[in-house]
């Protein structure tokens, strides 16, 4: 059999190499230990990335990844040539 997913609209964005952030739901995951950021800063000389806990536990979003926020308010990284396979913009 063969399926097709259904189009379903989530939340994400891409991470940029300074950890500038503007989604709230981002820092609250944060507050809450859900996500642990490295390198985030302005002056920070590193390129940022985090460690996101997932239901399959931890795993790394790096600079350039897109952290995405699921149906259920899941939050999970997504590497951008699988991301923009998959997704595109809702106006």
């Amino acid at each position: 059999m063969k399926y097709r997913k259904k189009p379903v609209v989530i939340e994400a964005f891409q991470l940029n190499e300074r950890g500038l952030v503007e989604e709230d739901w981002f820092w609250d995951a944060v507050t809450n230990n859900t996500i642990i950021t490295y390198d985030f800063g302005k002056f920070n000389e590193n390129p940022a990335w985090c460690v996101i806990t997932t239901p399959e536990g931890p795993v790394t979003a790096s600079t350039g990844d897109y952290i995405i926020r699921g149906v259920n308010g899941e939050i999970y990284p997504c590497k951008p040539d699988i991301f923009e396979k998959t997704h595109e913009i809702v106006e």
